[in-house]
């Protein structure tokens, strides 16, 4: 054992005995050792930013960087091998069948998910993990209930996005402190495989998520170049791609890109999130009340502002403007419903195509084939960093209007709820990813659903259909009626119970906690074995 590391759970021995080894440790303590300081401050700056918003201060493009944002002469760093052509990218969690599935669905790119589509208890990150080194050996083959899951030739490139850095990993500890999620999933993945994937001709490729700021940018590079240098690769091998997906980072984008761009390989419209992060910012604005979840589409004012300014700031620096996730998926046994989906697919990817992204996302490989004839047909070449966007002009007013046509309506609360609840008690269940009413859900969705419960009755806000007040009161019985509707094989009723007294809390808090991934992360650590002191969360 590594002097410092202690390990607090006995689940997923095998795989703890094949990712958790010695150097493996070692690596991952000098990180921690190196760079958690960093993190923990960077932590307290968010809260220290969100207390001057809710004192009133509007967000607002940093004036310190203007001469980074003015300077066109600096660029990013070229496609990483496998890179160029990203049109379709499909996106998952790290299960066996999930990965092999991903690899083999024709898209461009996998992007296998430690984040927002997984739920991390300890099995599923050390047998993510193990997955992923199998796949990238091409050793993943299987057979399930007689079915063989084989890899093909020429597989998607692999994408790994770890978690945010406001996550803990409790069930790994450095002198007495847990490790940082974001950490952990990067050096295991990072030292298992770099090496092996730039001998097959790829690389070591990241998404990172959830970033507020360009110093948590900055972070990151010094890791990697940290990273790089620890095992002996070149500086500039590593590619990541930031998903812009909170609020205060729209304000950013260039300096974000500027701290990585010796290993950037662009900027990813995180839709879902970014709307949970503009309530979530704004929570003491009453004039940022949003109405119901299905009315807040990538055409609204501000959610358009983002796009176009995203688009225009990646292509200025020669790297991918990736468009969003498409969470439909096929309805089988109703063509006539399944049709009207699979349009709202061709109609968003052609308005990505059209706006100038170099690609997109999806959730089912049977949507591949949609997307893919799309871009096809309106991107002849790999990307469109030649399309330069200079008709844009994005003020930050643009970024912060309100102006969303629609309706607070009862059907709209009832779906929130009910999605809070069915996601979060099968996210505790260790399932992060679900097919809820032909949409696949992630922890993006449980987020939108749970902040803008408390939006509502924060601000007293009323049903369009019969004047109703949304209070604390009403949500306790609409969690009352639909909670039991939701038991099922695959939803213990335990964990009903779990999120329907969370989801009660939160809509009587005065502000709404950061993310229910930290507030329920304990649930999981203490059925992998973890002692109390380690159950903490960051925020």
């Amino acid at each position: 054992m590594v002097a410092g590391v202690q390990i607090h759970s006995s689940q997923a021995k095998e795989a703890q005995q094949q990712i958790l080894t010695e150097d493996a440790l070692k690596f991952l303590a000098a990180l921690h050792r190196t760079f958690e300081s960093t993190r923990q401050s960077l932590l307290v700056a968010r809260e220290t930013a969100q207390q001057r918003l809710d004192a009133g201060q509007q967000l607002d493009f940093p004036p310190e960087t203007a001469h980074i944002r003015a300077d066109p002469s600096w660029l990013c760093a070229p496609p990483g091998p496998g890179l160029e052509d990203r049109r379709v990218e499909i996106t998952g969690p790290t299960d066996r069948k999930m990965v092999v599935n991903a690899l083999n669905s024709g898209a461009k790119t996998f992007m296998a998910d430690f984040e927002d589509a997984n739920s991390p208890t300890f099995a599923n990150m050390l047998n993510g993990q193990v997955n992923l080194r199998d796949a990238i050996r091409r050793q993943i083959d299987f057979e399930s209930n007689g079915k063989a899951y084989k890899l093909k030739e020429n597989p998607a490139v692999l994408i790994v996005r770890p978690r945010g850095w406001h996550l803990d990993e409790p069930r790994v500890t450095v002198d007495n402190q847990p490790v940082s999620g974001s950490i952990f999933d990067f050096a295991l993945y990072f030292f298992h495989n770099a090496h092996e994937l730039i001998k097959r001709g790829s690389g070591p490729y990241f998404y990172l998520p959830k970033m507020e700021h360009y110093l948590e940018a900055r972070l990151w590079n010094d890791i990697f170049n940290f990273s790089q240098s620890y095992i002996g690769i070149p500086h500039g091998t590593i590619r990541a791609t930031v998903l812009i997906e909170t609020l205060p980072a729209a304000f950013q984008m260039e300096e974000i890109l500027f701290e990585l761009r010796t290993h950037s390989a662009g900027l990813n419209c995180g839709r879902w999130d970014y709307i949970f992060s503009f309530i979530k910012r704004r929570r003491a604005d009453r004039s940022a009340v949003l109405p119901d979840r299905k009315d807040v589409t990538m055409e609204v004012g501000f959610m358009d502002a983002y796009v176009r300014l995203l688009i225009q700031t990646c292509h200025k620096r020669r790297v991918a403007a990736m468009g969003g996730m498409s969470a439909q998926i096929p309805i089988k046994n109703d063509p006539k419903a399944n049709e009207i989906a699979m349009n709202k697919v061709r109609a968003d990817k052609l308005r990505e195509v059209t706006n100038g992204h170099d690609g997109t996302w999806i959730a089912h490989p049977l949507i591949n084939e949609i997307a893919m004839e799309i871009f096809n047909k309106h991107m002849l070449g790999p990307n469109q960093y030649h399309v330069r966007r200079e008709d844009v002009k994005v003020a930050a007013a643009d970024l912060l209007n309100t102006k969303v046509p629609g309706q607070i309506t009862l059907e709209g609360v009832r779906s929130n709820v009910a999605t809070s609840l069915a996601y979060s008690a099968a996210w505790l269940g260790g399932n992060g990813c679900i097919p809820l009413n032909w949409l696949m859900e992630d922890a993006a969705t449980a987020e939108i659903t749970r902040i803008q419960l408390w939006q509502w009755v924060k601000y007293g806000m009323r049903v369009a259909d019969s004047g109703e007040v949304i209070t604390a009161e009403w949500i306790d019985r609409l969690v009352d009626e639909i909670a039991p509707t939701l038991k099922s094989a695959a939803v213990a009723e335990e964990n009903l119970d779990i999120v329907a007294r969370y989801l009660k809390a939160q809509v009587r808090k005065e502000w709404p906690s950061e993310f229910l991934t930290s507030d329920l992360m304990g649930y999981l650590a203490v059925r992998d074995g973890c002692p109390a002191q380690w159950q903490r969360s960051v925020l």
